[in-house]
């Protein structure tokens, strides 16, 4: 199993970050504008559209707010297995998060951590500017 890991220093507040990252229907409008074009919320899951045109459907695992971590699961899609997962941390006035994705099979893995890091860098577009950092 491919496990890919990367984390985005932003330039806001630990809680700002949580608030828009736990706001599972509004990737499209505050997490990652541009990276994702729409969310949609059913029972349990979302429909998230890509700005590459693919659509997946998430299961939300769990939104912990006391850890401020977020887990899904996408279903329906070309791999065997996808779980992930989007914690954030402080880090002195801003905020650290880390996103795991775990998936099968593994030949898929360079196409998720190239999605990953479109998703970061829309993320730190979408709280600082050209503030914030993606690092491996």
């Amino acid at each position: 199993m491919a496990s890919v890991r990367r984390e985005v220093l932003l330039d806001a507040p630990a809680d700002a970050v949580w608030d828009a990252a736990r706001d599972v229907g509004a990737l499209h409008t505050r997490l990652v504008p541009g990276f994702v074009t729409d969310t949609r919320v059913e029972d349990g899951a979302r429909i998230v559209t890509f700005a590459n045109g693919m659509v997946a459907r998430e299961l939300i695992v769990d939104v912990d707010d006391a850890a401020r971590r977020i887990a899904w699961a996408a279903v329906d899609t070309p791999m065997t297995h996808y779980n992930a997962s989007f914690q954030v941390h402080a880090h002195g006035d801003g905020a650290h998060g880390i996103w795991i994705a775990d998936l099968l099979p593994d030949e898929h893995a360079d196409m998720v951590a190239g999605m990953m890091e479109q998703g970061l860098e829309a993320m730190r577009r979408a709280f600082a500017g050209e503030g914030g950092r993606v690092s491996a």
